[in-house]
């Protein structure tokens, strides 16, 4: 049989998605399905170790419990192994909606205790809670409360949470609290208006990624959990595409594994091969997955398109010595190529870029170059003071044709989303402010909030360039604008 063909698209596939190969591999079930099954837990990569140090710290029965990790890391996997190992006399309530406000959270609590206070204020839920915990408390048994997608929570539910954790004896606390959420509730945790909820949490963890060393072993675990007797061979060319597709994230590694095996059932292999895995990547929504730098940013280039974008760099600035003396030759006159600048207005200050940019006329661009310009303009003017850039290039103004030639092939190859053009005066004579000689074209890629952001993408691009990569940040290009624009029309920089 040939799996060439869209693994989701045969018909012969639609009455069961897993069933087909199950006796071919020697299966009882599927074994890479992606909801939470404790008779799948992997304890490698630090996992049986998560889960002995959650059910310590929950015993113990002091402050609260974070958990963190990458979406589809195995954080509800680890909540529902830490339900099903705490000893008997633990009660365990779940918190499943993180959307709730304060109030509703109140009343959550006590319908998962048993009591029915619909209608009741908030302060005589709070009470009848106190009460309900004491009487368990003194009958032996010990609550705890795990709430998952804790980043997503409102901050004043947040605090609701912490409230609670002021229930408690002489000697112990009457509401154990577990938080399990993505990396960015250590970001909200790290706000000032939060410090006294993280002053309260005395156990935190984090559910790292699967290595590529540990995904055979991981693969064989669920093989084995599933009812294979015999090792189901990954052939190191899939193992090592499985890897950089999935990233380490192991839902991720679920979702390609099983498709891969139906791909494999396909061709009526008993070997998964890299074209088994090629075949599922393309059948799943993150075969292009991105790159992390701290924040995701939204539509980002790979690390292959951004190796790419600077292959190409590398490839225009080793050439543009010897196109130099055409560009000067086939260049415009000085006055026609400014003409497109020539009426922007003199700004007073950053705020009014964005004002000045809008009411300037801008002649219709007749190259990608004098495009990307006016457009790197409007961009300019929505960004935050702080926010950060990567300087890839800068070169003299007169050289446009090597410009434009760079931008097309970037175009192509990566798109122009994230590439911004601006000219520069560059440093011009102080004794001649309208000197254009001097000017350059500044090319810069991405906007990053943080210096951490912006340091993980230059990692990234600087083997590939030839030319140091430079931080700049989004004030020093506005004050370099302005300084052109005061000179162009006879103004002094105010």
């Amino acid at each position: 049989m040939n799996a060439d063909t869209h693994l989701a698209s045969p018909s012969r596939y639609a009455p069961s998605p897993h069933g087909m190969y199950l006796r071919h591999f020697g299966l009882r079930m599927a074994p890479f399905g992606i909801t939470p099954d404790p008779a799948f837990f992997y304890t490698g990569n630090t996992r049986g170790e998560l889960l002995a140090a959650l059910l310590y710290a929950v015993t113990q029965g002091e402050g609260i419990i974070k958990l963190t990790g990458e979406v589809g890391s195995g954080k509800t996997m680890l909540c529902r192994m830490l339900a099903e190992r705490l000893p008997p006399q633990v009660d365990v309530l779940y918190l499943l909606n993180p959307r709730l406000e304060p109030d509703e959270v109140l009343h959550a609590i006590a319908a998962e205790l048993g009591l029915a206070l619909d209608g009741c204020r908030a302060d005589a839920v709070l009470r009848a809670l106190h009460g309900e915990l004491i009487a368990r408390h003194a009958a032996g048994r010990q609550v705890v409360l795990l709430a998952e997608e804790a980043q997503a929570m409102p901050g004043a539910t947040l605090e609701a949470l912490r409230l609670l954790t002021n229930l408690e004896t002489a000697s112990h606390k009457l509401l154990q609290i577990v938080l399990f959420g993505q990396p960015e509730l250590q970001h909200t945790l790290d706000l000032p208006q939060f410090r006294q909820l993280k002053e309260r949490i005395t156990h935190s963890f984090n559910v790292p990624r699967l290595p590529r060393a540990l995904l055979d072993d991981y693969l064989a675990c669920r093989l084995a959990a599933a009812g294979r007797t015999a090792p189901l061979v990954f052939t190191p060319a899939a193992l090592r595409r499985l890897a950089r597709a999935a990233q380490g994230i192991v839902r991720r590694i679920n979702i390609l594994a099983d498709k891969a095996l139906l791909a494999a059932f396909a061709d009526d292999a008993q070997a998964i091969s890299a074209r088994h895995v090629r075949l599922a990547i393309a059948d799943s929504p993150f075969y292009r997955p991105p790159w992390h730098a701290g924040k995701l940013l939204a539509g980002a280039l790979s690390a292959l398109m951004l190796l790419l974008a600077a292959a190409l760099l590398w490839q225009w600035l080793t050439g543009s010595q010897g196109q130099t003396a055409a560009t000067v030759r086939t260049a415009p006159p000085a006055s026609q190529a400014s003409q497109a600048h020539a009426t922007t207005p003199a700004i007073a200050h950053p705020g009014a870029l964005q004002t000045a940019v809008a009411d300037a006329p801008l002649p219709a661009p007749s190259t990608l170059l004098d495009s990307k310009l006016a457009e790197s303009r409007d961009w300019l003017a929505k960004q935050g003071p702080q926010q950060l850039v990567l300087q890839i290039a800068s070169l003299p103004a007169t050289e446009t044709a090597a410009a434009e030639t760079f931008l097309q092939q970037a175009q192509q190859a990566t798109g122009l989303r994230d590439l911004h053009v601006f000219r520069l005066p560059g440093a011009a004579p102080a004794k001649t402010p309208g000197n254009t000689s001097a000017a350059r074209l500044l090319i810069v890629y991405g906007s990053f909030a943080d210096q951490a952001s912006a340091e993980a993408v230059r990692a990234r691009l600087a083997p590939a360039s030839p030319q140091k990569i430079l931080l700049s940040d989004i004030d020093s290009i506005r004050m370099e604008m302005k300084a052109m624009i005061a000179a162009k029309t006879g103004r002094g920089a105010p």
